[in-house]
């Protein structure tokens, strides 16, 4: 079986959106990661540590069209090109797909993942895609998540966690660390 591990930068009050502020990230206050904080090299380290552990990216449709234009030729995202890529769209279709940014395979729903997770492999990692991770989470198909947590309160935008009415699931913390600059690193396991 493989693990399903969602990883983000999240603000204080939960919310995921628009945290680099480039093209599709609207929200008002776009690019909160890098504004107004001093950056800390080592608070971006579990970037660098996830890359050891992924096999393969899953994206939701708007993450995946905003990612792929830049993806591909960027530098920091070099270790992540040629890894096996899996997108949940019902819409996309396979001619909407970048050539050149290793394999990529479509799965049109929930059932389409769990059926993945099943097989053999190791850890798919989800970069961005709020609602995949939303949706995926009240299936209880995330096994894992990785945030980096900054010390801002944006109010609104979009967050990974829903508000469904469902039973509790208990995380087990298997990793914390403090930055100076006010970040703090958190690797939750979900306990099944």
């Amino acid at each position: 079986m493989r693990d399903l591990v969602y990883t983000g930068f999240m603000s204080l009050d939960g919310v995921v959106d628009s945290p680099g502020g480039g093209p599709g990230e609207e929200h008002r206050s776009g690019g909160w990661v890098f504004k107004d904080l001093e950056f800390v090299p080592e608070a971006w380290s579990l970037k660098g540590e996830e890359l050891a552990d992924t096999t393969a990216l899953m994206f939701g449709r708007r993450s995946y069209q905003a990612f792929a234009p830049v993806w591909p030729g960027s530098e920091d995202h070099a270790g992540y090109k040629d890894l096996p890529k899996y997108v949940v769209s019902s819409t996309l279709s396979d001619d909407a797909l970048v050539d050149g940014w290793g394999p990529t395979t479509i799965l049109r729903s929930t059932e389409d993942v769990a059926a993945l997770k099943e097989g053999e492999g190791g850890a798919i990692f989800i970069h961005g895609s709020a609602e995949l991770a939303r949706r995926l989470s009240d299936a209880g198909l995330i096994d894992q998540y990785n945030l980096l947590v900054f010390p801002v309160l944006l109010g609104a935008g979009k967050g990974v966690f829903g508000r469904a009415d469902r039973d509790k699931q208990m995380l087990a913390l298997r990793e914390s660390e403090r930055y100076s600059n006010g970040i703090l690193k958190l690797v939750y396991e979900v306990r099944r």
